[in-house]
């Protein structure tokens, strides 16, 4: 059978170096363990808009759309501010997550013991911590007609979002958190606002309709999105995976990234629906930016796109071993005190270079076989 293919699009700033990182590890993963893909590589953001005029070619467009799964850096840059908003670089991520139909945004939020002292919260809140938030990402409020601003009757103006959902939207994002349940601790706990808008109760209904016909040995509660926020710093580890909406998957997804307190480490998985190989169609990154100020300085932390590699094997093509094993060679490094200048703190560590990060990784690896 054909190998597995990887779209890599490394992007901007510290986008190729983190990438760099990344593609060491999936050799390690082809010489060491047989696991082998074939990759390939193009231009997304502002170096796709260097060389073709636009933040996404309609060719690396298509590339996408066959690829098992694609890899992505990071996009944008100060170079960029000035451009028309319609080629800015971010506006090819967005095509990338329209035109693949990428509706399940998951978001995990674990705490590294190393790194538990991070946190703004008490280190026996936090210690441990490992959830996933499942953030509808193609409807909602952000993407709801009418909207606009507009001129109103006694001459100020009103903006108007318009919070829609359908049945459909509901249900297949639904199935994808209780599906994610399955392979972790079997609980889901879904959040809206049912108690004062009519989407929230749709919401509501249509979850646990999902749960009563498919998936009724999977744990089911429902939570009012501000309590789930308070409940998110309250007591974090009461919850294995959350499911909501766009607007509150995107304000919650944030809370509990900082629970962590590196923003810098976390990983995310954008995914769709099943191609006909099975695999969804599915888009991984780091969550975070493309850090312009300390590109090519060989600063950067690859932790967080290392493990949007292990979403990859996981969610995509079934490699829950060959994951677990590369999410432990990480955490072994940070017991060890191995530290990019971003966890750096005030117990010290081993001050490493981007490159010097993958190298312990590595030999974490080599130390696993």
């Amino acid at each position: 059978m054909a190998n597995p293919s990887l779209l890599i699009l490394a992007g901007d700033g510290i986008g190729p170096e983190v990438m760099a990182e990344v593609k060491r590890i999936i050799g390690w993963f082809g010489d060491k363990c047989g696991v082998t893909f074939d990759v390939s590589e193009d231009l997304v953001g502002g170096a796709a808009y260097d060389v073709h005029g636009v933040p996404l070619a309609d060719a690396t467009m298509a590339r996408a759309q066959e690829a098992d799964a694609v890899l992505l850096g990071a996009v944008g840059g100060p170079k960029y501010d000035v451009l028309d908003f319609s080629v800015k670089p971010e506006r090819g991520l967005l095509r990338l997550r329209k035109e693949m139909d990428l509706y399940a945004n998951l978001r995990p939020a674990q705490c590294f013991d190393a790194l538990a002292d991070f946190s703004s919260l008490k280190k026996e809140i936090v210690a441990g911590l490992d959830i996933m938030i499942v953030r509808e990402l193609t409807s909602g409020v952000y993407f709801g007609e009418p909207r606009g601003i507009f001129p109103a009757e006694d001459g100020t103006r009103v903006g108007i979002n318009t919070q829609r959902y359908t049945t459909e939207e509901i249900r297949r994002v639904a199935r994808s958190a209780f599906e994610l349940a399955r392979r972790r601790n079997n609980k889901v706990c879904s959040m809206e606002k049912a108690n004062v808008m009519e989407s929230g109760i749709l919401w509501r209904e249509e979850v646990q309709w999902v749960h009563d016909n498919e998936y009724p040995d999977v744990e089911l509660s429902h939570m009012y999105a501000d309590n789930g926020a308070m409940q998110l710093v309250r007591w974090p580890k009461q919850f294995d995976v959350i499911v909501t909406d766009n607007l509150f998957g995107d304000v919650l997804s944030d809370c509990a990234a900082m629970l962590t307190g590196s923003l810098g480490m976390l990983p995310s998985a954008s995914l769709g629906a099943p191609m006909a190989n099975g695999r969804p169609k599915a888009l991984y990154e780091p969550v975070h930016g493309s850090a312009p100020d300390i590109a090519g300085l060989g600063k950067a932390n690859p932790i967080a796109c290392i493990l949007s590699f292990a979403m990859a094997l996981r969610y995509s093509f079934d490699m829950g071993d060959e994951a677990a094993r590369l999410e432990r060679a990480v955490e072994t490094v940070l017991a060890d005190g191995v530290r990019t200048a971003d966890l750096m703190g005030p117990e010290g560590g081993t001050p490493v270079s981007t490159s010097g990060m993958g190298d312990a990784i590595l030999a974490a690896l080599d130390a696993s076989l």
